[in-house]
């Protein structure tokens, strides 16, 4: 029996990621295009090579740039509701964030779908979304590295459950997200101590009775002590929230082809071959 999935995309994530990674390009009118069209090839890939049958793909509320925005950020941002375009035409359900962020959109679908397939495959590399694993149920997908994080492998690699995973970044901080942590503690104190202390209030202020080993404990305690209510702010911050008012179901999420608007659109993006190969692949698909 083949095994069910929904792919959950990462789309603001997935756009950054063509922008910084494919080359520069515009189009007739002189409107910036390369990001986009980058995402249109490996929206095509996620379906013709990685097998992606169910599809969501939500993304981050973008303003467009202002007349005197200058830099890669008005690049980027210049090629928002393009790229929002682009994942329409291609036959994907759109998840677009207004009032909540995008991770949101995603944990709670996470959460909902979870009981409806064998596996939902985040695809992100945001380290937020590892909260959200659950055994080999939900599971992240890193698509540049082709490397999936389960529940074993969050151990193994973070030393922290999912659930700590906002702990952790209380603790760690998260340079990405511009969140703060304490300052001396990394991977492997954070790890130590959530092994015995699963949450940040349940660390004891007095080092001595520390249970788990830790080097420089003293050190790490009264730089925690210093900055305790700083670190639960930040784990609150970096908390996702699973009950958002989404109603979803696993057969609305199902590709079934792309759009008629996809071929004018891949036309003015330099890439009808696109098209070409989603059309064979719907006929592969078809039962025989």
């Amino acid at each position: 029996m083949t095994r069910s999935q929904v792919h959950l995309v990462d789309g603001t994530l997935e756009l950054f990621r063509c922008f910084h990674g494919a080359p520069r390009a515009t189009d007739e009118q002189g409107r910036q295009i390369g990001a986009a069209r980058a995402l249109l090839w490996t929206a095509s890939r996620l379906l013709r090579k990685e097998g992606a049958t169910h599809v969501a793909v939500a993304f981050d509320r973008m303003a467009p740039p202002r007349r005197a925005d200058t830099g890669d950020d008005a690049l980027l941002r210049s090629q928002g509701a393009l790229a929002l375009e682009v994942v329409r035409a291609v036959g994907f359900t759109v998840w677009p964030a207004v009032r909540n962020q995008a991770d949101d959109l995603l944990a709670t679908g996470a959460r909902l779908l979870a009981d409806q397939v064998d596996q939902v495959v985040l695809c992100t590399t945001d380290k937020d979304l590892l909260q959200c694993i659950r055994g080999q149920s939900v599971v992240l997908r890193d698509r540049t590295r082709d490397r999936i994080t389960d529940e074993p492998a969050l151990l193994e690699r973070f030393g922290v459950r999912p659930e700590q995973i906002p702990d952790r970044t209380g603790l760690v901080g998260d340079p990405s997200d511009g969140l703060p942590g304490v300052p001396g503690w990394g991977d492997k104190s954070a790890a130590a101590v959530l092994s015995t202390y699963p949450r940040i209030e349940n660390i004891p202020s007095d080092p001595t009775q520390w249970t788990a080993r830790v080097r420089g404990a003293a050190r790490l305690s009264e730089a925690l002590e210093a900055r305790r209510a700083e670190a639960l702010v930040v784990r609150d911050l970096a908390t996702l929230r699973t009950d958002l008012a989404l109603r979803i179901e696993i057969d609305a999420l199902r590709w079934t082809g792309p759009r008629p608007e996809l071929r004018p659109l891949a036309a003015r993006l330099g890439a009808t071959e696109v098209v070409d190969k989603l059309m064979e692949h719907v006929d592969q698909l078809q039962p025989e």
